[in-house]
């Protein structure tokens, strides 16, 4: 066994990253049939990311998402429409999306400038990340006549694979369209009639 002593907490947090530490070991060990977890990611966006994810992930988010979107534009060549806007379907107000960027009304775009982790998981498994698919899925059930999505990831931390896009398109999720805009209205449906005890 080799011990390193250090000097400052700051030091020691440095010499930790990209290492398998005990209190980590529970976010690497993938249980049989569960794949990859996000501490698999985590190592090795401590391994290459040029610095550390000590931003709030809605911030960075917020704040790379023009970055982000000019890079969508400058490598697909299209230009996007990145109004403040929200999307509601035609038969429920309450059904709602709020878009990124629009390109015509076919084709929207979805920015994503996650922790350096989720980065790399979405880039290896060549997916977006399952918790963002509720999300991609809503875009579709709003706007009936889009047929594309394009979440466009950007990193600057990881200069290697700093960007990258990832496209859903239509046909490939016609089941879970209507299977979440079903779930949708039975619930607004609920929620309607809860509001009414209350109110009236």
């Amino acid at each position: 066994m080799k011990t390193f002593n250090f000097a400052t907490q700051e030091e020691w947090l440095n010499a930790r990253r990209g290492k398998i530490t005990g209190s980590r070991l529970k976010d690497i060990i993938v249980k049989r049939g569960n794949g990859r977890k996000i501490g698999f990611y985590e190592l090795i966006a401590e391994r290459i990311a040029i610095a550390a994810d000590d931003e709030n992930p809605m911030d960075r988010g917020t704040r790379l998402e023009e970055e982000a979107i000019k890079r969508f534009e400058k490598e697909t060549g299209k230009k996007v429409d990145t109004s403040l806007v929200i999307w509601t379907r035609d038969d429920n107000e309450s059904i709602a999306v709020s878009p990124d960027g629009s390109i015509g009304k076919t084709e929207a775009v979805e920015a994503k400038c996650l922790s350096s982790a989720r980065h790399i998981e979405a880039w290896l498994e060549k997916k977006v990340p399952s918790d963002y698919e509720e999300q991609a899925i809503q875009y579709f059930i709003v706007n009936e006549k889009l047929k594309t999505l394009h979440f466009a990831f950007y990193d600057n931390r990881i200069p290697a694979k700093d960007f990258f896009i990832i496209t859903i398109n239509r046909e490939d999720v016609t089941e879970k369209i209507e299977e979440y805009l079903e779930y949708q209205e039975q619930v607004l449906e609920e929620v309607n009639r809860i509001v009414n005890e209350l109110t009236f």
